[in-house]
């Protein structure tokens, strides 16, 4: 997942999380990041993901987006990369990944070695006896 901070514009200080692809940016209504701001078309660019490149930013023709502060068409995604789009500027973050509870499998873990544990002693115990 990704999230977008907007740094200028009218929506600068909020951020955004996008869960699904393509994220559509632009000035019309059904966009996913609706912005509207000086310069910002109704279709501006879309964010695609591909899984063996990562987030990809592709620009409207004739569309002006930088990233970088760079004029790009299309362009590869960084995290801490700077878009921006007519006078919406935003910046591009991976969200910090969620880390399942291991409490069941420690549970198991611990609970098979001390079976383990108690079978020894009972063998060495009918050995000693």
């Amino acid at each position: 997942m990704i999230q977008l901070h907007i740094l200028a514009g009218k929506k600068a200080g909020n951020q955004l999380a996008a869960c699904r692809f393509p994220f559509r940016i632009g000035r019309a209504h059904g966009n996913d990041l609706q912005l509207d701001d000086d310069g910002v078309w109704d279709q501006h660019s879309t964010l695609e993901f591909n899984p063996q490149q990562g987030v990809i930013l592709a620009a409207a023709p004739n569309a002006l987006v930088t990233v970088n502060s760079q004029p790009v068409q299309t362009a590869l995604l960084r995290n801490g990369d700077v878009i921006t789009l007519g006078a919406a500027k935003l910046q591009f973050w991976l969200t910090a990944v969620r880390q399942r509870s291991l409490c069941l499998r420690e549970g198991f873990f611990w609970a098979l070695l001390a079976l383990v544990v108690l079978c020894e002693l009972f063998l060495i115990y009918q050995l000693i006896h």
